[in-house]
């Protein structure tokens, strides 16, 4: 399973290589449309640059990954907390029982006692 996982991450990488080297012609990222950025006082957040085509692509499916991720993890929190508490329980529950059987079992016999408690 190991190895399929490998080789799909492979094919993968030879895909994203081989669009990156056909897409090196530069473009160029702006973060206002001309026509807003000639609005007065909206100038200074008209910014521009020149970036390959692949960059503009990776970077953009990376944050959308990073973002997506985000967003399930902070979906799961509830999740997360409820297992934790969960968790705790169930220590707290078997430490009792322990003690429960200890209980039980100080006026057994030994050999009786552990037969029980390899039962359980």
């Amino acid at each position: 399973m190991r190895y399929i996982r490998f080789a799909v991450y492979a094919v993968v990488a030879i895909v994203l290589i081989v669009i990156s080297l056909a897409n090196l012609s530069p473009v160029e990222l702006s973060t206002l449309p001309d026509g807003l950025a000639a609005v007065p006082g909206m100038g200074w957040l008209a910014v521009s640059v020149q970036l390959p085509l692949f960059i503009v692509v990776l970077g953009a499916m990376l944050a959308g990954f990073v973002l997506g991720e985000l967003f399930e993890f902070l979906r799961e929190h509830k999740y997360r907390v409820e297992a934790r508490s969960k968790k705790g329980e169930v220590r707290k529950l078997e430490r009792e029982l322990k003690k429960t059987q200890g209980e039980r079992d100080k006026d057994k016999d030994e050999v009786l006692a552990i037969l029980d408690q390899s039962r359980a």
